[in-house]
């Protein structure tokens, strides 16, 4: 094993580099993978910046042999593949509505600072970390591109951060709040901005680290003509769908579970109908479709590359810049 970075990229023996350092090294780190002609799967947001993510797309085009994936590994719940899945098929038929929220807690106060809370390492807050998940599973379910976004919000609550090393106590109890004691913390906070997509439905995303009583509640609805869908992380292995072509006397929402062939893409390498799986699943059914990609194979579900994270990437620039302008900004506008 090594320690340098720059060892393991040159290394004969190594294919296939998986970048999940802090978010400010992903740009360099994958560039010279990419240079010493490995694979490289990365962590996202896939750069701190706009230029570090259009810098590596760039670079995985000049690298025609080298594969890139990015783990946005929500898409292989088989709760979010089925959605994919069903409106592919046209179920919940013209898309008019999107609303996607993530929400954690446990970015409060006294949660020690650290490079996520530091725009030079991460390049956002909860924005980077949370919104660029749920804009991926927007564009990865309905299929389209994110053309505009308004109506954005950033905000930082929490400016200041306990050190990691301080363990000093008020008379409270709580850490004290000596300045030696803290931290500027820079980036956001929470998020919230609107989009419009290129098929004409109009969405809102929400991310914030801030909520309390939500531990990973990563959630999004897709309302329709024909129907609606609805997902939340926390409830993972299920699915709810509405069917608007049902007679109002038995219409309902239907809970679907996706643990069963039938639903499951990748039911055939784990358990018998019934059984779930969990959040760590995701990153396993992500690592099998590398492999089959790797070896010349379709994968299961469709899977992200540095150009694909580059187009969620944009949408976050852009909600950013409407939240500083406070206006409108088409995606047309942030090459």
């Amino acid at each position: 094993y090594s320690t340098s970075w720059k060892e393991v990229v040159k290394a004969p023996d190594i294919d296939l580099v998986d970048i999940s350092t802090p978010n400010y090294m992903h740009a360099e780190q994958a560039i010279a993978a990419l240079a010493a002609g490995k694979h490289v799967a990365c962590e996202k947001p896939v750069g701190a910046t706009l230029r570090d993510a259009k810098a590596m797309k760039n670079a995985a085009l000049r690298a025609k042999r080298s594969k890139t994936f990015v783990w946005f590994n929500y898409r292989r719940c088989p709760a979010v593949a089925l959605a994919h899945r069903l409106v592919a098929e046209g179920q919940i038929g013209r898309i008019y509505h999107v609303r996607a929220a993530y929400l954690q807690e446990w970015g409060g106060p006294e949660t020690p600072l650290s490079w996520r809370y530091l725009k030079k390492y991460a390049g956002s807050g909860a924005h980077g970390d949370l919104n660029a998940h749920i804009v991926d599973m927007a564009r990865f379910i309905t299929g389209q591109d994110i053309v505009e976004v308004s109506g954005a919000i950033s905000e930082t609550f929490i400016t200041e951060r306990p050190l990691p090393k301080s363990n000093a106590k008020s008379a409270h109890g709580s850490p004290s709040r000596r300045k030696r004691d803290v931290g500027k913390s820079d980036v956001d906070d929470t998020v919230l901005f609107l989009a419009r997509f290129s098929g004409g439905a109009v969405g809102s995303f929400e991310a914030t680290r801030l909520a309390a009583g939500h531990e990973n509640d990563n959630q999004i609805e897709i309302n329709g003509s024909l129907g609606s869908l609805r997902f939340n992380f926390e409830d993972m292995n299920v699915l709810w769908y509405f069917d608007a072509r049902e007679s109002k006397r038995t219409a309902g929402w239907r809970r679907i579970m996706c643990t069963s062939a039938g639903n499951h893409p990748y039911a055939g390498a784990w358990w018998p109908d019934g059984h779930i799986i969990g959040y760590e699943h995701t990153f396993v059914n992500m690592v099998a479709d590398m492999m089959a990609v790797l070896a010349g194979e379709q994968p299961i579900v469709p899977l992200p590359d540095f150009a694909d994270a580059f187009e969620t990437q944009r949408v976050l620039e852009a909600a950013m810049l409407a939240a500083k302008h406070r206006a409108a900004v088409k995606l047309s506008e942030i090459k």
